[in-house]
């Protein structure tokens, strides 16, 4: 059974939410059904049909063919199923997502992986601002599940995480890990200003020297024998921190905020 494949029929002037289109949601629909289905363009709403070429049966394997970043919501509160970006995606990326997988070939906007509790998202272009992070008006970023940025990242990457892991092939932006409250982060490029800053707890890894507040106590290099088991769990190209070596320099803090979290970065490879 092919994939549900969705191509856009023109650039759109207006933002278009795609959260309803989920394996969750279409089971057991006819293409007819899923043609008529109405999607929010803007302030008003037309049926899928008028905005996307459809064709194909198979939802729980859906595939959007799309270079507009103006597709927000894709997968959102998705529990199974992959969906598949040849191209770029909106704001809001995953949203809320439990379980399946999504990759995007191209970039994502704002927000992406907000509220996530399970499944995999994987982004082989740049990320936005806020990835990981909480919407305005929740507490909670990333609660669960893994996001893989290939390219780079903005700023406030994994802003209230509180599960989870983040993980970062290029640079990320000021801010990183601030408010973190429990998960994972991992940056193999350059780190902005502020690295951590408020986070209670939680794990950000390095590769560069971070520029941390001054509430952050350094506790020198420590050998942690753990980093070689993490680095055995982690796909390419995030496993070549096992040639790093165990010995990192470690960092706890915020002190202004208990103090409970951690920063380790390793020296540069010589």
């Amino acid at each position: 059974m092919s994939a549900l494949t969705l191509r856009l029929r023109e650039c759109p002037r207006q933002r278009i939410d795609l959260s309803g289109f989920t394996s969750d949601a279409l089971a057991g629909k006819s293409l007819a059904d899923i043609q008529a289905l109405p999607l929010w363009v803007g302030n008003r709403q037309m049926p899928a049909g008028d905005l996307f070429i459809i064709h194909g049966h198979d939802s729980d394997h859906i595939r959007i063919e799309s270079e507009s970043d103006r597709l927000d919501g894709i997968g959102s509160g998705m529990t199974r199923g992959s969906i598949r970006i040849q191209g770029h995606a909106g704001a809001y990326l995953g949203r809320g997502m439990r379980g399946g997988e999504i990759q995007v070939e191209g970039d994502a906007s704002l927000f992406a992986g907000t509220g996530m509790t399970g499944g995999l998202l994987r982004i082989g272009g740049n990320a936005g601002d806020f990835l990981g992070a909480a919407i305005p008006g929740e507490r909670r970023g990333l609660r669960g599940g893994r996001i893989e940025v290939r390219g780079n990242a903005g700023e406030r990457v994994g802003d209230r995480q509180r599960r989870g892991m983040i993980l970062i092939a290029g640079n990320a932006g000021d801010y990183c890990g601030s408010r973190m409250g429990a998960g994972t982060i991992l940056v193999l490029g350059q780190t902005g200003a502020n690295v951590g800053f408020a986070m209670r707890r939680g794990t950000i890894l390095l590769t560069s020297a971070p520029e941390l507040p001054p509430t952050f106590n350094d506790n020198g290099p420590q050998d942690l024998s753990v980093l070689t088991l993490l680095a055995k769990s982690l796909p390419s190209p995030f496993d070549q921190i096992g040639e790093r070596g165990t010995r990192v320099q470690r960092w706890l803090g915020d002190l202004g905020h208990g103090g409970q979290g951690e920063v380790l970065a390793w020296p540069p490879l010589t």
